[in-house]
């Protein structure tokens, strides 16, 4: 199977590079649905990164979120059986927000909608944060934590932004990147030092824009 994250790296950039000897980590999610997947192909993948390693991954073929690299050797850092279950919560509603930005374009066939989510500390403080949604690979839409808002990349996106904030997912956006990613990346990092500190390069990501 080709990697998954081939798709998503195109268009909204590469992996967080970090700099750990100062103090700074990012935790990044990279998901892709697919509305007519191939066979063997799963109609959605997500990529947990720690900095620009990645650590988990899922499908909804398998329906299990696994570790990869040198954390399949980690326990005790993730309950694998309750992250398969969030992961297949999250495909399902992926999965149903590509359906209506299909409509809105009024597209049948085969679409795809990609996503870039995550956030960034320094010293152990939150540090900012991204959530980047594309289809067929064009920026669509993105969250600002600062305002906060959606905020539309196209013009039929604006239907999407209204849609989301009516239902109330601003502040639930807002927290989940500042208080829950946050916190999750806090935790890992209790596990994961030793392999991403191995890693370290020269950046300054928290005066650099968000994608």
């Amino acid at each position: 199977m080709v990697p998954v994250l081939l798709f998503p790296l195109l268009f909204l950039g590469p992996a967080v590079a970090q700099e750990t000897q100062d103090g700074l980590y990012s935790l990044t999610y990279y998901s892709i649905g697919i509305s007519r997947p191939n066979e063997g192909f799963p109609s959605f993948q997500a990529t947990g990164y720690l900095n620009d390693q990645a650590f988990l991954h899922y499908d909804s073929e398998s329906e299990k979120a696994e570790p990869l690299g040198p954390w399949k050797h980690v326990k005790g850092m993730v309950d694998w059986e309750e992250v398969s279950k969030t992961q297949k919560a999250r495909g399902d509603f992926f999965l149903k927000n590509l359906k209506d930005i299909m409509d809105l374009y009024k597209d049948t066939g085969n679409h795809t909608m990609q996503e870039k989510y995550g956030c960034k500390i320094r010293n152990n403080n939150y540090c900012g944060a991204f959530w980047t949604i594309a289809y067929d690979g064009q920026d669509y839409i993105k969250f600002d934590t600062e305002i906060p808002a959606w905020i539309p990349l196209q013009p039929k996106a604006l239907n999407t932004k209204v849609k989301w904030e009516t239902e109330g997912s601003v502040w639930r956006a807002k927290s989940s990147l500042e208080e829950e990613c946050t916190q999750k990346l806090q935790k890992y990092l209790q596990y994961s030092r030793t392999f991403l500190d191995r890693q370290g390069t020269h950046c300054s990501l928290c005066h650099a824009p968000l994608h």
